[in-house]
């Protein structure tokens, strides 16, 4: 089945790419082999003088390549070759005697911008979800289709430089300023301007790409072999400072793009084909393919086992609680188009709560990521109140109090006199059983958790919490109100804990107990932060709060008994008053604005070990954390809280900022061996007994030689 069609008229060819099937259109061997044969077929017609490029697709372009076929590489040879494929099709597409204006509405991602750089004209719709990127790094990969060669000649090398090491999203507006595109038009004349740019270019009246002028700065530095040898070197110590080593395509793409700077445009091409061979062959572009797929499989995913009915309609939320969380809630509920009723006890905390919804909008306005129309939009999509006026018509309420049963149990009980029969009531919570919640319900059924993560607006994660009484259908329609207010959403069986911060408890107690022993605080946080961690244990704490840490470890020491019983380091920090960044004093120093310091050698004197300290060995600090919160994530597998592998992955990577080089815990021990991972667990058990006992789950397949995952084909 084609993906290409073609017209002419009046001298200029319209392409069409619509690939059939699919919601999105993407690269792959027989569409670049379409794309040569329409080329010849256009560049054999006379009367054909220009060409037009566009979607069929109703908000996308050209997604990028189509990943499922990296899965066919069976070396670094094979990738290498189908880079020096693409390379060929857009080597013949910028040379052709036929101009070629790439009319670009939605989003123009990955492969789908390497080929608009070889267009002779770019032109783009000034809508918000047209989006340009080249996003490969984040597979482990680098630009394979000219990327890295084409983009800095465009808007020059230190702009393409951090466009291809952050993978960032450029919006069309921001294209235009830098050069990225030349024209910015109305969707709605899209393709007539298209047209007449085209009829332009054959004549030669137009000539294309609006190049920005580089500042008097930039020219310094990317005029000369010297200036870009410093920009090359800074980039290079830039991105080893964030990654420490543990992501070599950016490394890589920086080698690439450098190529094309030192010699002949052949050398340049010819590099990128090999290293994006090379990327693609590496254990870390691997296990960020498998996320990439995985999160793509949670999309399709109800949440509910078997046959999945009918998402329920909800075009209105009520958020009970103006604190950080709801109003954070709130402001993620506003930025998707969704009405918010927004509910405190006293007017000056609904006031508070609508400013900190509005500072979450601002943010954004202030970065160019809204307008102000749409500022203005959101806003007022968010309405405060102290009563329950406006509630009889809202089928979803979320609920962000204070983290207390009977509290919880008293708005409950206000709310269901309001609310419609079939409402559902979501309870935030991190600590609580939701079966203990619902149990102040007259309609348990309609109770679910919704466990967000802190701050909403920035962390991905939602972990959805389900009782054995909670209906299929109020399952099917939360999981659908997580995505639509853009979270990744994983499935949870009601438990202490739930799933995230139960394997979060024993990676934290881990560190805990490290300090116990009189290991310094920045030896800790620096060795998880070499495993690949975001954050150091230790600063996690401070960020996280000490008095929420403490509460949330005496609930799961509680369930789970001395195992996860929190370190006595933690107890007498707490106990001394220290909150962490909130109050301005915890492991590490912070300023009157709260920005992190150094260790604050202080607090010290509150350890079991005083001022003396211990040296543990980088090595055995990297095993020790990460082989407790693995062993956990198998546990929840194998007490039914997680429903597979899958969601223990995602929620690992996307809660706590599990490596995602690493893919997840699962993949994990699937990459080293359950027969090794236990080996591990129990040497580890031997010197610290009873924390480290194997899951019988785990000693079963390691016992069989089982993995979680295929070792072949699709990861998920």
């Amino acid at each position: 089945m084609n993906a290409l069609s073609l017209t002419v008229s009046d001298g200029i060819a319209i392409i069409t790419i619509d690939l059939p099937n699919e919601p999105v259109n993407k690269f792959s061997a027989s569409v670049i082999a379409e794309f040569d044969a329409m080329l010849t077929q256009i560049e054999g017609n006379g009367a054909v003088k220009a060409a037009v490029l566009i979607s069929g697709k109703p908000d996308v372009f050209i997604a990028g390549a189509d990943i499922d076929a990296f899965l066919e590489f069976k070396s670094a040879a094979d990738a290498e070759a189908a880079s020096a494929s693409g390379h060929r099709m857009m080597s013949r597409l910028e040379k052709s005697r036929v101009p070629v204006v790439a009319a670009i509405h939605g989003a123009c991602l990955g492969a789908g911008l390497e080929m608009s750089l070889a267009c002779a004209y770019r032109i783009a719709t000034d809508h918000p979800k047209t989006v340009l990127a080249l996003p490969e790094t984040q597979l482990g990969l680098i630009p394979g289709a000219g990327g890295t060669q084409r983009l800095p000649k465009v808007i020059g090398l230190q702009a393409a430089l951090d466009m291809i090491l952050t993978a960032k999203n450029v919006r069309a507006k921001k294209a235009l300023q830098s050069g990225l595109i030349d024209e910015l038009v109305h969707p709605a004349i899209l393709r007539d301007i298209a047209i007449q740019r085209a009829k332009a270019l054959a004549a030669g009246s137009l000539r294309g790409h609006n190049r920005k002028k580089p500042g008097a700065l930039a020219s310094l530095l990317e005029g000369n072999p010297l200036g870009r040898a410093i920009v090359f070197r800074q980039a290079r110590k830039m991105t080893l400072k964030k990654t420490r080593g543990s992501y070599p395509a950016l490394p890589a793409a920086i080698d690439a793009v450098e190529a094309g700077y030192r010699g002949t445009a052949a050398l340049g091409y010819a590099t990128e084909a090999r290293l994006f061979g090379e990327m693609a062959a590496t254990a870390a572009s691997r296990e960020l393919i498998f996320l990439f797929f995985a999160t793509t499989s949670l999309k399709k995913d109800s949440g509910v086992t078997g046959a999945s009915p009918a998402a329920l309609p909800v075009t209105q939320i009520g958020v009970l609680g103006t604190g950080f969380m709801g109003a954070g809630i709130a402001a993620i509920a506003a930025m998707q188009g969704i009405p918010v009723r927004f509910k405190d006890m006293k007017h000056e905390q609904v006031g508070r709560g609508l400013a900190a919804v509005r500072a979450v909008l601002q943010e954004r306005l202030t970065k160019k990521q809204i307008s102000r129309q749409q500022f203005d939009d959101q806003l007022s999509l968010v309405s405060g109140t102290i009563e329950y006026t406006g509630f009889g018509n809202v089928p979803l309420v979320i609920e962000a109090v204070f983290e207390d049963l009977a509290v919880k149990h008293q708005v409950l009980a206000e709310i269901e006199k309001v609310l419609p029969r079939t409402a559902i009531f979501a309870s935030n919570t991190s600590t609580i059983p939701i079966a203990q919640v619902a149990e102040g319900a007259p309609y348990p059924e309609n109770v679910i958790g919704m466990h967000f993560f802190s701050p909403v607006q920035k962390m991905p994660l939602l972990e959805v919490i389900v009782t054995p009484r909670t209906a299929p259908e109020v399952i099917a329609t939360t999981v659908a109100v997580g995505r639509k207010l853009g979270k990744t959403v994983i499935v949870v069986n009601d438990a202490p804990g739930f799933y995230v911060n139960r394997i979060l408890a024993p990676y934290i107690n881990e560190a805990g107990r490290m300090l116990d022993e009189g290991v310094a605080i920045e030896a800790i946080d620096r060795a998880m932060l070499d495993y690949g961690f975001p954050v150091g244990p230790i600063t996690l704490l401070d960020e996280v709060g000490l008095d929420i840490a403490g509460k949330s470890g005496a609930i799961l020491s509680k369930a789970f008994g001395d195992r996860l019983k929190p370190s006595a380091s933690l107890g007498q920090v707490l106990a001394s008053g220290r909150l962490g960044r909130k109050s301005k004093k915890g492991f590490y120093l912070y300023d009157e604005a709260g920005k992190k310091g150094g260790v604050d050698e202080s607090v010290y004197a509150l350890l079991p070990t005083g001022a003396r300290r211990t040296a543990l060995s980088a090595d055995e600090m990297r095993h020790r954390c990460p082989l407790a919160m693995v062993n956990e994530a198998v546990r929840c597998l194998e007490e039914n809280i997680i429903r597979s592998p899958r969601d223990g992955d995602i929620g690992a990577v996307f809660g706590i900022g599990f490596p995602p080089f690493r893919g997840g815990p699962f993949r994990c021990i699937d990459f080293v061996g359950a027969a090794e991972i236990v080996r591990q667990l129990e040497a580890m058990n031997v010197k610290h007994p009873g924390r480290f006992v194997p899951s019988a789950l785990l000693v079963s397949m390691a016992r069989e030689g089982k993995r979680f995952y295929p070792a072949t084909g699709k990861p998920v």
